[in-house]
């Protein structure tokens, strides 16, 4: 439930939740009622990946997600420059003479 407009929640952290979970792959399925991201890890040479942590939310707080990690990184871009998106082919290299 969302707090009132202009009231700070107040958010706990807790010790294990602090350390974090490291994902390189992402699932998302989602019905008309959810969003399901299921966060796995892969490792090279391993044919399988194993899901860490589901996070089941609803559409319109997906959304508000989405808008977030825009927000997020284009501030991180504006600090330490363009990133790559995976499976994107290298920029060509100029040929000849450039000014």
């Amino acid at each position: 439930m969302d707090a009132p407009q202009g009231q700070p929640i107040e958010v706990g952290l807790g010790e294990k939740e602090a350390e974090g979970i490291y994902a390189n792959l992402v699932f998302i399925t989602h019905s008309q009622a959810e969003v399901v991201l299921d966060f796995a890890r892969t490792m090279p040479g391993l044919p399988k990946a194993r899901v860490f942590s589901r996070i089941i939310m609803t559409p319109t707080h997906a959304k508000g997600l989405l808008v977030a990690l825009e927000q997020n990184l284009k501030n991180y871009e504006t600090n330490f420059g363009p990133l790559k998106t995976p499976g994107e082919p290298p920029k060509p290299k100029e040929l000849g003479f450039t000014s």
